[in-house]
């Protein structure tokens, strides 16, 4: 049995204050997580415009999102200024690099990508990475290896851009196992590596035993478990602790996504599945999600 933590920076406030805050729980624990970080601005206030969709007016309800997120969050990007998520911070995507974590990019505007995916053409989802892609050569000195779409959210066309990327994986979807994307006959390049686990907000207020739930989804092969620096990095962060603490109690191999995409290329594509990807729902979160279709 394999886990790994995913760690998705969405917010400004997730990277100022969740980031440390992991950094020093995952320094403790002699862990190693892989995070990937939106690196433009922080436009959650443009978010609160789905509240005309009853699933995610149900979702604030059952969050509370000024507990998640606080209010200068909330307003970000429409009463308030929309300040920098990974650009803001050079010195904490340098932190996370030196302390032995992988980084990779999970899009530039978070909220556009999200709500605009299916609007933007192969031009505008082409800008997105490469915005990503530019700032974090800038800053870092190097190319990201791996990329996690916003929300889960992708389509045939977004995963055939990605491809002029070569990223060595990316993360783009809810599923089950590692596999290869394939759509009408045509065979993608870029290995995708599910998220496995839910996640703490779609359990929150669904869920009395948070911990007990993610500790029985667990099962043999690899588990990823996505967590939110807005979430487990700040007011869930015990919680997140205690969770670490059981799995420590178990057989678990703890791995960074990189570690498992270059155990599996190392092995050869042809060992890996080929399925679809498909739109599907998760319960506890609003909308559709990209998820790992059958063959």
């Amino acid at each position: 049995m394999q886990l790994a933590i995913r760690v998705d920076v969405d917010t400004h406030v997730g990277m100022r204050e969740g980031v440390p805050r992991l950094l020093d729980l995952f320094r403790r624990r002699s862990l190693r997580a892989s995070f990937f970080v939106s690196f433009g601005p922080d436009h959650s206030g443009r978010a609160l415009r789905r509240l005309w969709r009853p699933s995610f007016l149900l979702k604030m309800l059952r969050t509370n999102p000024f507990r998640l997120y606080g209010i200068r969050t909330l307003l970000s990007g429409t009463l308030l200024p929309s300040p920098p998520i990974g650009e803001g911070a050079p010195e904490l995507l340098r932190a996370i690099v030196a302390e032995g974590h992988e980084l990779g990019i999970h899009g530039y505007d978070h909220v556009r990508w999200q709500d605009c995916l299916e609007r933007m053409g192969e031009k505008g989802i082409e800008t997105e990475l490469d915005k990503s892609v530019t700032a974090y050569d800038r800053l870092l000195g190097s190319r990201p290896a791996s990329s996690a779409a916003p929300g889960w959210r992708c389509t045939p066309l977004s995963l055939k851009v990605q491809e002029k990327f070569d990223f060595l994986y990316a993360s783009d979807v809810r599923g089950s196992c590692p596999f290869l994307p394939v759509h009408e006959g045509q065979a993608f390049k870029t290995l995708q590596i599910p998220t496995t686990l839910a996640t703490m907000d779609e359990l929150i207020g669904r869920q009395d035993n948070i911990n007990g739930f993610l500790l029985s989804s667990l099962r043999a092969g690899l588990n990823v478990h996505t967590i939110h620096a807005e979430v487990e990095g700040r007011p869930y962060l015990a919680l997140f602790e205690g969770f670490l603490e059981e799995v420590s109690r178990q057989n678990v191999e703890m791995v960074t996504l990189r570690e498992v995409a270059q155990q599996i290329l190392k092995r050869g594509s042809d060992t890996v599945p080929h399925l679809p990807v498909t739109r599907g729902s998760v319960p506890g979160r609003s909308g559709w999600v990209a998820c790992q279709g059958a063959a």
